[in-house]
Order: C-alpha cells, then sequence, then structure tokens
C-alpha cells in the first residue's frame, strides 16, 4: 500500500477546495438542522438534544460513506429509462421521493399548527415509540440532502480526503449551532411556520430536480434569507409595540 503523500495532500487547490466545500456544507446544512428541529419537537423535552446530535452524526455518517463509495455515486446519475423524452437517473428517483416527502410533512404540521391548539398538540405528541419514528424520518431525509451534497462537493473537489474533512468540520459547526437553531425556531411559532414554509419551497425544488428542471440553490435561499428578515423585523415591531403597551395604557 502506498504511503499518503502530505507534500501533494496540502496544496492551494486542496485549501481552496476544502475552505469553499465547508462554507457550502455548512449553508446546505441549514435546510437539514430546521427538518430535525421540526421533527425533533415531536419529542418530549429530555431526548430532543439527543435526537439532534443523532440525527445529524447520522447526516455526516451517510455523506462520508456515500464519498467512499464514489463509484456507486456516478451510477446514481446513470439513465434508468426515459419519462417524456427526460433521462430518469436513481439520483431523480430519490429526489422526486424527498422532495414530496418534504411537501407532505412540511403541510402535514402546518395543518395540525392550523387546526389544533399547541396543549393539545403538546399531549398528544409525546408518545411512545416516537424517538424511532422520529430517527427514521431523519434518515430518509438525509439521504436525501446527503445524495445531492456529495454530487456537488464530488464535482468541486478531487481529493476524497478533502471532501470527507469538509463534511466533518461542517457537521461540527451544525451540531454547535443545532440548539441554538432549534430552539429559537420552537420559541417562536411564527418562524416555526416559516421554516415549515422554506421545506415545502425545498421540496419543491428537489421534485423539481427529480423531473430535470433544475433551479439554482441561490435563488432559494435568497428567498428564504430574504423572509427571515422580514420576520425579524417584524418580531423587533411586536416587541417594541408591546414594551410600549403598558404606556399608552395608562
Amino acid at each position: 500500500m502506498p504511503a499518503f503523500d502530505f507534500a501533494s495532500f496540502f496544496t492551494t487547490e486542496n485549501a481552496i477546495a476544502f475552505l469553499t466545500l465547508t462554507l457550502m456544507e455548512v449553508v446546505l446544512g441549514i435546510d437539514n438542522i430546521v427538518f430535525i428541529s421540526v421533527l425533533t419537537d415531536k419529542l418530549p423535552t429530555a431526548q430532543q438534544p439527543k435526537a439532534r446530535r443523532f440525527g445529524l452524526l447520522l447526516a455526516m455518517g451517510m455523506r462520508i460513506l456515500l464519498l467512499l463509495g464514489i463509484s456507486a455515486i456516478a451510477r446514481a446519475t446513470t439513465e434508468l429509462f426515459t419519462v417524456f423524452d427526460h433521462p430518469v437517473s436513481a439520483r431523480d428517483l430519490i429526489m422526486l421521493a424527498g422532495g414530496l416527502f418534504l411537501i407532505w410533512k412540511a403541510t402535514k404540521e402546518i395543518h395540525k399548527k392550523i387546526e389544533k391548539p399547541d396543549e393539545k398538540e403538546q399531549l398528544e405528541k409525546k408518545t411512545p415509540g416516537t424517538m424511532r419514528a422520529v430517527l427514521f424520518q431523519i434518515v430518509i431525509i438525509d439521504l436525501v440532502f446527503s445524495l445531492d451534497s456529495v454530487i456537488t462537493a464530488v464535482g468541486m473537489a478531487k481529493s476524497t480526503i478533502v471532501m470527507i474533512l469538509a463534511v466533518v468540520i461542517s457537521i461540527g459547526v451544525m451540531l454547535a449551532a443545532a440548539e441554538s437553531i432549534s430552539g429559537f425556531v420552537n420559541r417562536n411559532p411564527t418562524v416555526k411556520m416559516l421554516a415549515l414554509a422554506f421545506l415545502i419551497l425545498i421540496g419543491v425544488m428537489l421534485v423539481a430536480d427529480g423531473l430535470g428542471q433544475h433551479i439554482p440553490k441561490g435563488y432559494i435561499y435568497f428567498a428564504m434569507a430574504f423572509s427571515l428578515g422580514v420576520e425579524m423585523l417584524n418580531m423587533r415591531v411586536r416587541k417594541v409595540q408591546t414594551s410600549k403597551a403598558p404606556e399608552t395604557t395608562s
């Protein structure tokens, strides 16, 4: 077995690829954190941090395994059959299934928020066996996000080690931020509703991708950032109005 050549690994090209991939993985991982936050909110409070950490570690393991099987990734983009002149690959089927699953799950959660009071929902969601169901759903969507992320990474870097290091570092960043993001989302009902709407948007993007209609992710993330910025302003306005309310009534 040939020795690892450190001199050829620590190059400017690899350094740029590593920094770019790490940043990309962190940005793309935001939707994963949001989805995990929504799912783990169904668990008892004590189990939520454990489920979030386990979900992100599953995502890391899945991406590393996919990177180690780059030949399988190449086969995933090979045409299986054609529908209306559109070549369909295994990746397309996974994107389509994952997108439909996201749309279904987010729509279901929005319906629950609208139809049920929070107190009743809190009582109903803490049922035995929920942890297993939540982790199963996390695994399903992790597969979709991981496959899309790995295909993008393979196109940006030549070294498998660089890609794996970028994945490990980005998951570490997401693990550090997951509790803060989840807490913020779950403490603010309007932000949680916005997060569910984001998941529908991402699901539509995945379905379109699976049908051969690629939508640049930049448009999606810009729309998400803009909407979140508007909601932050709304939260600030509500806070100011609440603080001034006693003065106006006195």
